[in-house]
């Protein structure tokens, strides 16, 4: 009778949670944001809790807070291989949210949920995350990472993140304000953003059967003459920030340019317009108004979807729409000529709040 080998005592480290490999991943971190500590940081990274003092400069301060994820987009990422991009995605989604009260974003927290995503994958994560903090100079004030075998498929990650604003109470933007006959203008978007992705890798087959992961690679790699680039490197463009035009229309005039702010992300036009009208408001919106990213139509395409559910679903080329009074519209054009008259604000007739002529 064969003898019996002694049983190898369970550790975290033989069911795939690996401690030593977290504190190297933790020490990437550190490298990545080393020597940009901003002086309204309390304490250091790798504390339970990060510290961020307000000051004394607000006079009636609010605090203004996000939360978002950058959805089934993680697995396009996760398949090519390409992270960095997905850090911008999730900061820019949780800042054009906070964006809409007229807020200042003043630090940022993450999270990382994943099972054998590598270590290098983490960091570039977190690279991309610092950069777009920094950009619109906001702090990442830390996060956590957690493996979680037996819940993400092997490879497979999700990503969310938070931020926190501030703003003078007066200077919230109220869309009580907001009457028929105001104008919307939208700031182009240049692509799909963070939305639509489970109806996009359906449409276009790609992601969707991990047996086909090598032939989707080679899809997503190859250059599509009518988008000017790959399929992937169109899929994969970051969301965009739109924090440097408000904060230019928020500083226009005498301040009170603008008077509502939708940003069109999932459930595009319909659901999120009618978000920041009163009650009893609709919108008018013109479809010619503006030209369709190429990206929209090769989705639609593919996957045989009607024109209703394309605006129903996506951005269709509007990241944020920008509520203005007539009378402001030649400011507006102004400070921002990118923007693109859309529609304007009308009765709702019945439940219906956005019509399309």
């Amino acid at each position: 009778m064969p003898e019996e080998q002694p049983q190898q005592p369970l550790t975290y480290a033989n069911i795939g949670i690996d401690f030593e490999k977290r504190q190297s991943i933790v020490e990437g971190y550190r490298g990545v944001v080393r020597g940009d500590r901003n002086p309204r940081v309390l304490g250091s990274i790798g504390a339970f809790a990060g510290m961020f003092a307000l000051g004394s400069t607000y006079k009636d301060p609010v605090i203004v807070a996000s939360t978002d994820g950058v959805g089934t987009k993680v697995k396009l990422a996760a398949l090519m291989g390409s992270y960095e991009s997905i850090g911008h995605d999730i900061v820019n989604a949780c800042l054009n949210d906070l964006l809409t009260t007229g807020a200042e974003p003043l630090f940022f927290l993450d999270y990382i949920g994943s099972v054998d995503l590598p270590a290098e994958a983490k960091v570039s994560l977190v690279r991309g995350i610092h950069e777009a903090c920094d950009a619109a100079g906001c702090v990442l004030l830390g996060g956590e990472t957690a493996d979680m075998p037996g819940v993400y498929p092997p490879g497979e990650f999700d990503l969310v993140g938070f931020v926190v604003g501030v703003m003078e109470r007066d200077r919230i933007i109220n869309p009580a304000g907001v009457r028929p006959g105001d104008l919307l203008f939208g700031l182009p978007s240049d692509g799909l953003h963070t939305n639509g992705y489970s109806l996009v890798r359906v449409a276009l087959d790609v992601a969707v059967a991990p047996e086909k992961a090598a032939a989707d690679r080679e899809r997503l790699n190859r250059y599509e003459e009518e988008l000017g680039m790959t399929l992937g490197a169109a899929l994969l463009k970051p969301h965009l920030s739109y924090l440097s035009q408000i904060k230019a229309a928020m500083s226009a005039g005498d301040g009170s340019l603008v008077k509502g702010l939708s940003h069109i992300t999932g459930g595009g036009f319909e659901e999120n317009i009618p978000r920041v009208l009163p009650p009893g408001l609709g919108a008018r919106l013109r479809r010619n108004a503006w030209s369709v990213p190429p990206v929209f139509r090769l989705v639609q395409r593919e996957g045989g979807i009607d024109e209703e559910e394309m605006y129903r679903v996506f951005n269709m080329g509007i990241g944020l729409v920008i509520i203005v009074s007539p009378e402001d519209a030649g400011l507006l054009r102004s400070v921002l000529p990118e923007a693109v008259e859309i529609g304007e604000v009308v009765p709702a007739v019945g439940d219906e709040r956005v019509v399309w002529e």
